[in-house]
């Protein structure tokens, strides 16, 4: 699933990254890489989302958050990392 079908709270996984190649370089600076497990911490109707990767908080736009494809982490629950 795309990161912005995630639900608010839950924990996921990333399991791939498609976008340019200067926004995907950038995201893996970031520390978004595969593997990686994200928490959603709010979503916007307009398809951006805030979530928390690593510690860090980042806001993507919609067209970035299409790209990021996680899953959910089996037995996590809400409240995230």
């Amino acid at each position: 699933m795309k990161l912005n079908e995630g639900e608010v709270g839950e924990t996921y996984l990333v399991i791939n990254v498609t976008a340019d190649a200067a926004i995907t370089r950038r995201l893996e600076a970031l520390g978004v890489n595969e593997m990686t497990p994200v928490s959603v911490l709010n979503k916007k109707g307009s398809g951006s989302v805030i979530f928390k990767v690593r510690g860090t908080r980042l806001a993507v736009g919609q067209k970035i958050s299409d790209g990021i494809l996680v899953e959910k982490i089996p037995g996590s629950q809400k409240g995230g990392i």
